[in-house]
């Protein structure tokens, strides 16, 4: 077996609760500010933070709502975020994180599949949070973001403060899903990734490890708490190095360059589309950017041009890094000592690697090519409630197979070069072909379909679809985007219908998705 061993050496697994990490970086900064909402500026100092943790999670207990219950955040970026979350773990309880540009229809399936009981969220997802709610097994639906009284059937944040809960409830660092995203994984639908205390902890340590985060360093945060990467290598990370949160609630280019302005923020966390923005935006002259040293991309590949082009106007580095959800989400991250043109830099400490040839199995060597394989204390406990999927992408010696393509070189430097995966990464949120055509396949007038991701320079990918119309039946494309969007979040909505008289599949019923590819290119 050829092992690519970190060149950072190995690291002690976290013996910590998610939560008791926040709490052990803020101990020496209690008074000190730590979230900021970018928006009002309203803020929390660590102890502040500390302490309506503690009170959450003490009401929560109080009511039966704490220990082995699954609780649903769904809400955009706000400190309160970091209230909920950090509640329901530290009373023994589970989050599963909601986009809150679900539809009603989106967030039923992940209440259900989660067996979710309680749902947090805030005013401006309410009433799909309710229309979801009432579809599923949540008993209690409580209210953040000073939204004040929500109705008779929802409760306000404030409402649900107790005793401190004083000390962590009880729970297996190993065992117990300190929080319960949802990934497409390698394909199909949607799944519940089990991240336990020790996956998440140690992953924390992990990327601190690299990212070198100082005490008091302000950063500000569009990248989505409810995502893997928002929450545990930002948000997390952030406090657990005694540093500065400044949320906003979405991506607005001229807030996001004011904040880090006004902050003085020393480093950028963004996606490829907005490293873009930052490379071609008139917008950027108009801020003083010079307290800015990095920039940091991650959820999707950023090509070369654009992050030289990135890098040059801004006079910054721009850096790169590779995770996925299963991995909690951090397994390569580059810093800003070992740059390297193209590369997503080295394996986290404690963490090793295999390139493996996905046809025959066979490991492979230094710039040589294959599916890349991690192993580390990050690498999820499994799916939930899907052991299919599970063995599918865990073996037993607990390599994770990611469905990417890479290579190493002789430093040890991972290059991605390509996704064996069929997922679409539409401006760095990830798109599962089957949960698209599932959804095409429900209108009648469509007996066939199949979706793939075409190049978009500024979205990184746009679903694409090929569809199958039912004899006797006609439809427009126009209805055919509009069927998805209604039931769909937006990043996932069909941006180009193909009709066609059959799909290409093998005989085993597989769709050939690289006919469908190759047929578009050559139209």
């Amino acid at each position: 077996m050829a092992v690519f061993e970190s060149t950072y050496g190995d690291i002690t697994p976290s013996t910590l609760t998610i939560t008791e990490r926040v709490f052990a970086g803020l101990e020496g900064r209690m008074g000190a500010v730590c979230l900021i909402d970018g928006v009002t500026g309203a803020s929390l100092t660590g102890a502040a933070l500390v302490d309506q943790v503690k009170r959450l999670a003490g009401g929560l207990t109080a009511r039966g709502l704490g220990a082995g219950v699954t609780v649903a955040i769904m809400a955009p970026n706000m400190p309160d975020y970091c209230v909920a979350f950090h509640g329901v773990t530290w009373a023994g309880g589970t989050v599963t994180p909601v986009n809150p540009s679900y539809t009603s229809y989106e967030v039923k399936h992940q209440l259900q599949d989660a067996g979710a009981t309680v749902l947090i969220t805030a005013p401006a997802c309410l009433e799909v949070a309710r229309a979801a709610a009432a579809e599923s097994n949540v008993e209690t639906i409580i209210l953040m973001g000073g939204g004040g009284e929500g109705g008779g059937d929802v409760f306000p944040l404030s409402a649900m403060m107790g005793d401190p809960l004083e000390n962590q409830a009880l729970v297996d660092l190993d065992a117990h899903a300190a929080a319960l995203p949802y990934s497409s994984g390698t394909t199909g639908l949607p799944k519940g990734v089990i991240l336990t205390h020790r996956n998440m902890s140690t992953n924390v340590d992990q990327i601190l490890e690299v990212f070198q985060i100082k005490p008091g360093e302000p950063t500000v945060v569009f990248l989505p708490f409810f995502h893997i990467y928002g929450l545990n290598a930002l948000l997390n990370p952030y406090l657990a190095a005694g540093g500065l949160i400044i949320t906003m609630p979405r991506f607005d280019l001229e807030l996001f360059l004011r904040l880090t302005q006004d902050h003085a923020a020393p480093r950028m966390f963004v996606a490829p589309p907005v490293a873009i923005a930052l490379a071609q935006h008139p917008l950027v002259d108009e801020f003083d950017m010079s307290k800015l040293n990095s920039i940091f991309s991650a959820a999707a590949p950023l090509g070369e041009d654009a992050a030289a082009a990135c890098a040059k106007r801004l006079n910054v580095q721009v850096l790169q890094g590779y995770g996925m959800t299963e991995l909690s989400p951090a397994s390569h991250l580059m810093s800003l000592k070992t740059m390297q043109s193209g590369a997503v830099g080295f394996s986290l400490p404690g963490t090793r690697s295999r390139i493996v040839d996905p046809e025959t199995g066979a490991d492979k060597g230094v710039d040589e090519e294959g599916e890349l394989w991690v192993q580390g204390a990050q690498v999820m406990l499994g799916y939930l409630n899907n052991p299919e999927a599970t063995a599918a992408t865990l073996d037993n010696d607990g390599w994770l197979k990611t469905g990417d393509l890479a290579c190493f070189d002789a430093d040890g430097y991972l290059y991605i070069r390509d996704r064996l995966k069929e997922l679409i990464k539409y401006k760095g949120f990830q798109v599962a072909p089957a949960e698209l055509e599932d959804v095409l396949l429900s209108h009648p007038s469509i007996a066939d379909a199949a979706v793939i991701g075409v190049p978009d320079d500024e979205a990184g990918e746009l679903p694409a679809a090929f569809v199958v119309i039912a004899a006797g039946q006609s439809i427009t494309p126009d209805v055919v985007m509009a069927h998805a969007a209604e039931r769909l979040a937006n990043y996932k909505h069909i941006r180009r219908v193909t009709f066609m008289d059959a799909i290409p599949k093998s005989a085993s019923g597989k769709i050939l998705r690289r006919e469908l590819r190759d047929g578009l290119a050559a139209g």
